[in-house]
């Protein structure tokens, strides 16, 4: 199969993926990269509130006090963050989400908005690391990037956070044939080729 080939198909079976795992596994640096293969857009609520956090608001407060305590922004206002994104002509043909959706309000909320449109989830990829390993890299980041998410402090909230909102749906899309899991350890090449190879 030529490459172009090799391409098209993918996107033919593969136009609307999410990708999970918990904080540090890679989700965004994976996201991305498939994201350029599948030639779609990818979203991240978490980039979209970052950006947010850089201007003077009091929305932006509000998210700066819940992220830098290491919790989850409630439904509503995630909702609505990737609600615009998704309906936006951009992502008409396909979207890669990472870090959403991250609680089961959060995921039935997507599934009925794809239903509106007439499409569904193609696949979901599941990035499996280490708890110690994860904590060696929320560390580095904070150290690198600044994020105030990463801060040591944080790390154990958000790994329990993970544990009891969001693992329940890794659960659920694994009971509906969606979900694929991927060994999120080893050099960002590497865990891109296996994420490629268990798509394809």
């Amino acid at each position: 199969m030529s490459q172009a080939t090799t391409s098209e198909a993918s996107r033919s079976c593969h136009s609307r993926v999410l990708i999970m795992g918990p904080p540090g596994s890679g989700k965004r640096t994976q996201g991305v990269t498939l994201a350029q293969r599948l030639e779609v857009p990818s979203l991240s609520t978490g980039d979209l509130f970052r950006a947010a956090m850089c201007y003077e608001t009091p929305m932006s407060a509000r998210l700066r006090d819940t992220i830098a305590r290491g919790g989850y922004v409630d439904d509503d206002t995630t909702n609505a963050a990737i609600d615009r994104r998704l309906e936006a002509a951009e992502c008409a043909d396909g979207f890669l989400l990472y870090g959403y959706p991250r609680t089961a309000g959060q995921a039935q909320h997507l599934d009925g908005l794809l239903a509106n449109q007439g499409t569904q989830l193609d696949a979901v990829v599941c990035l499996d690391v280490e708890d110690d390993n994860l904590v060696e890299r929320l560390i580095a980041r904070e150290e690198q990037l600044g994020r105030i998410d990463d801060h040591p402090d944080t790390v154990g909230p958000r790994l329990a956070l993970y544990r009891e909102k969001t693992v329940p749906l890794v659960d659920a899309y694994r009971e509906r044939g969606l979900l694929i899991e991927v060994d999120g350890t080893g050099t960002v090449r590497e865990v891109a080729a296996r994420v490629q190879s268990a798509l394809l």
